[in-house]
């Protein structure tokens, strides 16, 4: 099903000017936008189709017929991909043969998401077969984190494998911190910053002068702080434990752990914290489900902090981050430790400050762009900026 199209005004003059079209292409769900490249990206038109039931090609011709229905659509001069695992890869890169081959060997790693990443590159390129595509690698943000936060605590012999922490999110968190250095905020550049994108999918990223350090997600994107259906961390002998009583498969394991549990789990009847919101009043559990989600997010700071060394900038994004006051204030009680204060009434409003103005930590809200960052990391690798950018 299709939702939420938005179309922006045409800039004038732009006939002759380069577009490109971002596929953000999840499980079931695809987002999408087009931009005009000018010395930025500008998006003209976005959208998205969720609960998928089509394959890949179909998807894609859905929304190749909406995009075409549009005033504003005319056919892309680039493609950029959303591609949640890129390993080892620290920039972006153009689709050839020999990076498909490289993503359909690694699937194991992510095979809640490369399949149909792949599908999706697949399906554009049997399309647009002379429209270069470039893939944007979420991982590629935590490749600067140091070697002790990427270890994982098993034999050896895996870590030639790539068996390590690798971290997600990359592509919001790029623009969070590119937006932090537009409002003119130190900390982006010479500080300490935690960027927390809360979400169904959820996890933080401690910046230190401007450069990743650690990151809640690991191994996959099921690691970190509990998510609307994933379970973040657990105890490893939960498996051993299944595996023996219920024998539980290594699929099944796959399911629980991605799509049975977290606030799902937990409330027993939504991953949605608006529904949870609504609920928890006169049900326990939906109670208990938010209860643990901000629980662990605290924690999650307060141990980022304890790496960085103090904090002098939180950012909330993502959907919980950026529309759940509510929430937002719940994870902050308790953090005046580290001198942070909200200003109530800010938090309430989703004000783009919602600290206090006696607070030593500023708090943020900034809606996150993950289809810009695409647009742009395409358009810098093809050379399809205009002159005079930056």
């Amino acid at each position: 099903m299709a939702q939420g199209l938005r179309m922006a005004a045409q800039p004038k003059g732009s006939e002759a000017v380069k577009r490109v079209l971002t596929v953000n292409g999840g499980s079931s769900s695809l987002r999408y936008a087009l931009f005009e490249i000018r010395q930025r990206p500008v998006k003209l038109l976005d959208g998205k189709f969720e609960r998928l039931t089509t394959d890949a090609a179909g998807a894609v011709d859905s929304m190749l017929q909406t995009l075409e229905a549009q005033q504003a659509y005319a056919p892309p001069d680039a493609i950029g991909h959303r591609v949640v695992h890129g390993m080892h890869h620290t920039a972006p890169e153009r689709v050839t043969r020999a990076l498909l081959a490289e993503l359909r060997k690694i699937v194991p790693y992510d095979p809640e998401h490369l399949p149909r990443e792949i599908e999706f590159i697949r399906a554009m390129g049997s399309r647009f077969k002379r429209i270069p595509q470039v893939a944007c690698f979420d991982t590629a943000f935590h490749r600067s984190m140091p070697r002790v936060a990427t270890l994982l605590p098993i034999p050896r012999r895996y870590l030639e494998r790539g068996v390590q922490r690798y971290g997600f999110h990359g592509l919001s968190f790029t623009f969070l911190l590119q937006e932090l250095h537009r409002l003119g905020d130190q900390a982006a550049r010479s500080g300490r910053v935690l960027l927390a994108h809360l979400g169904s999918g959820a996890s933080l990223a401690a910046v230190r002068h401007g450069v990743c350090v650690d990151t809640s997600m690991g191994f996959t994107p099921a690691a970190g702080l509990v998510m609307g259906t994933r379970s973040g961390d657990l105890d490893p002998g939960l498996m051993s434990y299944l595996s023996l009583t219920d024998r539980m498969s290594a699929k099944a394991w796959q399911t629980l752990v991605n799509h049975e549990s977290g606030m799902l789990g937990v409330s027993a009847s939504s991953a949605d914290v608006r529904d949870l919101l609504e609920r928890e009043s006169s049900d326990e559990r939906a109670h208990e489900a938010l209860d643990l989600f901000c629980y662990q997010a605290k924690k999650w700071i307060g141990a980022f902090a304890a790496v960085l060394g103090g904090l002098d900038t939180l950012v909330f994004a993502g959907g919980v981050g950026e529309n759940a006051p509510a929430l937002r204030q719940r994870i902050c009680e308790g953090l005046e430790f580290l001198g942070l204060k909200l200003n109530h009434a800010d938090n309430l409003n989703s004000s783009a400050v919602i600290s206090s103005t006696q607070s030593d930590v500023s708090v943020r809200i900034i809606h996150t762009d993950e289809e810009s960052v695409i647009a742009d990391e395409t358009s810098r690798l093809l050379g399809m900026r205009e002159p005079g950018d930056t």
